[in-house]
């Protein structure tokens, strides 16, 4: 059956626009704080919301997600506590999809079937699990897929057309295409790049193509967003947090907005990188796709 996931990308293709897809940090700097900010973003223009699930050892991560995953850890989130913010969330969102975002070892530790059952249960979409390659995955991927869970493989600049049928066999959802070598918050994107990439990757997939990984502001957001079917953003949305605490690393009267506001300014970016369907010829469009 079609998740959220599905159902959100669907309608976005028809309405002729990307999705912002926001990461944000479970418990980052507090469980309270985390939950504003969860419900804050659907409101400012995000469509799908990633939440990553703290670890001590982000092997993909730059230092300002590594430093919100430390935040978050003193904080006392645990990957319980994550499923926990995912379930108030839901209360009162219950059609924003929610992708849990991070590594297998604190999956590992909660148990495979436990957490797959905790994670429906509260109402996640999908997964992103980046240290699990497809040889590995029947040990979550697919009883991912059983329990009615997306899970989201990535595809990189050095995955070729040799080893990107293997990543995508059992990928659904979206592919997140890492659109640079390298950690996150690194240098942006080479756009003309992405495009060729993007194009390349759909020559073997109609799952929709979500871009990540160097996405600062609504200008580099909008240059992503003509081409690809999503625009991820992440680190800028963690920095954004981080410069509205204070020197204890506690949250301030602004950082709810320090967040929300910055997607809100990116959402514009997404929204206006293509000429709007509208008229007689746009709703014909609609009609007929």
């Amino acid at each position: 059956m079609p998740t959220r996931i599905d159902d959100r990308f669907a309608a976005l293709k028809k309405d002729g626009r990307a999705a912002l897809v926001t990461f944000v940090m479970a418990g980052d700097p507090d469980l309270a704080t985390s939950l504003e900010i969860l419900k804050g973003l659907p409101a400012a223009g995000a469509d799908v919301i990633e939440v990553g699930m703290p670890f001590t050892d982000p092997m993909a991560d730059g230092p300002a997600i590594q430093a919100a995953g430390l935040r978050a850890l003193k904080a006392g989130t645990t990957l319980k506590k994550t499923l926990e913010l995912v379930a108030d969330f839901r209360a009162g969102d219950d059609a924003t999809p929610i992708v849990l975002m991070g590594y297998y070892n604190p999956i590992y530790v909660y148990g495979v079937a436990d957490f797959l059952r905790d994670a429906q249960d509260v109402g996640v979409d999908g997964l992103i699990v980046v240290d699990l390659p497809p040889e590995e995955d029947a040990e979550l991927c697919i009883p991912a897929r059983g329990a009615g869970l997306n899970f989201i493989r990535l595809a990189t600049p050095t995955t070729d057309d040799r080893r990107l049928p293997k990543v995508l066999e059992n990928t659904s959802g979206f592919v997140y295409y890492v659109s640079l070598t390298g950690i996150t918050g690194a240098a942006l994107a080479d756009y003309a790049g992405v495009s060729q990439a993007v194009a390349r990757i759909k020559r073997h997939t109609a799952l929709p193509i979500a871009v990540g990984f160097g996405v600062k502001n609504a200008e580099n957001a909008a240059e992503i967003a003509r081409n690809a079917d999503g625009v991820v953003v992440g680190t800028a949305l963690v920095e954004a947090l981080k410069s509205s605490l204070d020197a204890n690393g506690h949250a301030g009267p602004s950082s709810v907005s320090a967040v929300t506001g910055l997607v809100a300014s990116i959402s514009q970016g997404v929204r206006g990188a293509r000429p709007q369907r509208g008229g007689m010829m746009g709703w014909l469009t609609r009609l007929v796709s």
